[in-house]
């Protein structure tokens, strides 16, 4: 959900920060950046969809849209307005581990965000009339997102397909079903729970005065309670190597995508950042394995790519391909299959190592070119890792990454036993996704 687009650069420099907790379990972290005068006021909730429980599935995502409805103070659909009137434009979003808010405001409206965000922590409107609105927003959402875009239900088949025992088996979107099951009492719990100071972030970044910024956070935030019982969370995990599973999803679209997912350790790991490394070998850019051998020069894919899914607890890494018209599927995975040999087999060479370093510095830096980018760097590095400063360091953990490594990560994850692969196929009988 996005209200405008205003971002500003940042330097690529070392982020000096300061951070420190209230008494209520908040944690604050402060960096002063005084050369645009901006300023992203960010609170981060430490909840996302797999804090759900089977049948009340997309509580987390359908927070991110109630929680704009107003307070006991901003009417409803005021909240963005107040933002909006003062020049700025706000953000929320909402993943399977956190739900992030964010205001980009000028500097000298960070009293304003200060007091949206605690609005949005203590007072929320959590009551029928906007549940109602809601409801009917996501609703919208998901036909739009999901139900009525080409391959729309890629994701959540394969998280579906993937997991058995761990909630990373629905996508945050959730279920409809769901959603209208739950009732008042329930997003009243959710809330309580959840939206508590002891489960959140509150990073700022941008032209601030740390010491005035400071005295409004102990303003508006100190007198905020902590929650009233321990947050919930998952403690199953899902195993590895515990045999292929296959499918074939038939719906509305044209053309066959093969989808290939293999069960990886949590972000963090060691071999986590080999597995993100080894993706890059096969899918960053026009000259990466995947794309040059299935699409350049065999001709089989329109495009054909990886990525890894950067999830708190152990989660997945991803291949796919889109066949061209008339390629039988089975010829397409066999094109993929025989690219991830290689890297099982072979190490990647010097220039194409050193290429791949080159690449990871870079998304590490472009990463934090906002201002908003910084601000939620911050608090996912001290939500995640317990570490902020990670937003200077975690670069050398990739660069510790040895081709030696990614081959193993390789040799060890990408394995038949350790993974789900998914056609997606047309259905000439269907006229909707299924």
């Amino acid at each position: 959900m996005v209200f405008g687009g205003l971002t500003v650069a940042a330097s690529a420099q070392n982020i000096k920060f300061e951070q420190y907790t209230l008494p209520n379990g908040l944690h604050v972290i402060l960096h002063e950046d005084h050369s645009t005068p901006i300023v992203a006021v960010s609170v981060m909730y430490h909840v996302g969809s797999k804090n759900e429980q089977k049948g009340r599935t997309g509580m987390a995502h359908f927070f991110e849209h109630l929680l704009f409805e107003g307070s006991q103070n901003i009417g409803r659909g005021q909240y963005s307005k107040f933002v909006e009137n003062a020049g700025g434009a706000l953000n929320a979003n909402t993943s399977q581990d956190r739900t992030f808010y964010y205001e980009i405001l000028p500097s000298n409206q960070l009293e304003l965000g200060l007091w949206l965000e605690s609005e949005r922590m203590l007072h929320a409107k959590v009551e029928n009339i906007g549940i109602e609105t809601q409801r009917e927003v996501v609703k919208e959402e998901k036909r739009q997102r999901i139900d009525n875009q080409p391959y729309g239900n890629l994701f959540g088949a394969t998280l579906d397909a993937a997991f058995d025992v761990h909630p990373y088996a629905w996508a945050p979107i959730g279920s409809m079903e769901d959603l209208n099951a739950a009732q008042e009492a329930d997003f009243v719990d959710f809330y309580k729970t959840f939206y508590v100071p002891n489960n959140a972030v509150l990073s700022i970044a941008g032209d601030i005065n740390v010491k005035e910024a400071k005295d409004w956070i102990n303003k508006y935030f100190s007198g905020i309670p902590r929650g009233a019982k321990e947050v919930p969370r998952p403690t199953v995990k899902e195993p590895l190597n515990k045999g292929e599973v296959r499918d074939t999803v038939l719906g509305k679209d044209q053309l066959a995508m093969i989808v290939q997912a293999y069960h990886i350790p949590s972000q963090g790991t060691t071999e986590f950042y080999a597995v993100d490394m080894l993706n890059q070998v096969l899918a960053g850019g026009e000259s990466s394995r995947l794309n040059r051998a299935l699409v350049e020069e065999k001709q089989l894919a329109l495009f054909s790519g990886a990525f890894t899914y950067n999830v708190e607890d152990p989660g997945l890494t991803m291949a796919f391909s889109l066949a061209n018209m008339g390629i039988d599927p089975k010829v397409v995975e066999d094109a993929m299959n025989e690219e991830i040999e290689k890297v099982k087999n072979e190490l990647i060479s010097e220039n194409e190592f050193q290429k791949l370093r080159n690449q990871m510095e870079n998304n590490f830096v472009q990463a934090n070119s906002t201002v908003a980018g910084i601000a939620e760097s911050l608090a996912n590095y001290h939500m995640y890792y317990g570490d902020a400063n990670l937003i200077n360091t975690e670069i050398n953990r990739y660069m510790a990454v040895t081709k030696e490594d990614i081959r193993k990560a390789a040799q060890k994850f990408y394995v038949k036993d350790n993974r789900v692969v998914l056609y997606f196929l047309n259905d000439p009988n269907s006229s909707e996704v299924k």
